[in-house]
């Protein structure tokens, strides 16, 4: 496919496309932008383009996997820990606004009771509460990732059991 002819099916979907996007993000802004991204990628990749094969279904798929992966991102980022060292108020509070005396009573109970775990367990369970996933936390410990599961597991186990209302 010519350049010319190629750039001319690209624009005369930019219609569907804008549609497509908008059932996709449930927003025009974003959805313009998703048809920016998606058009320039078709543009930057359109050597990978197969001739003889449905160009219309190659744009879609470009603009589906854009989404799916600006999704995927944007969830990351929302899910990262703040690494402060109050990791497990970052965890467990959500509005540092409303903070009431129970709720800075309930997070200071629990974090002194994790202090009096044994480092077997403490260590892994606090990686866990800033952010670490399993299999760092074992390769930093030099544990089997299944060790540090069952750890973190457990820990959980004790500190409901400590915490419970007597």
């Amino acid at each position: 496919m010519t350049a010319k002819k190629f750039d001319q099916q690209l624009l005369s979907l930019q219609d569907k496309l804008l549609y497509f996007a908008l059932s996709l993000t449930a927003n025009d802004d974003d959805a313009r932008d998703l048809l920016q991204e998606t058009t320039l990628k078709a543009l930057t990749y359109r050597n990978q383009f197969v001739n003889n094969t449905n160009f219309k279904a190659w744009v879609f798929t470009i603009m589906k996997n854009t989404f799916i992966n600006n999704y995927r991102r944007d969830q990351k980022t929302r899910n990262t820990f703040d690494s402060t060292e109050d990791a497990i108020r970052v965890a467990y509070k959500h509005n540092y606004a409303s903070e009431t005396p129970e709720n800075v009573y309930a997070v200071n109970e629990m974090s002194s009771k994790v202090e009096k775990l044994d480092d077997d367990f403490r260590i892994p369970f606090k990686m866990h509460t800033q952010g670490f996933k399993y299999k760092e936390i074992a390769e930093k410990l030099d544990l089997p990732i299944g060790t540090v599961k069952s750890r973190i597991f457990f820990t959980r186990k004790k500190l409901q059991e400590m915490l419970k209302d007597k």
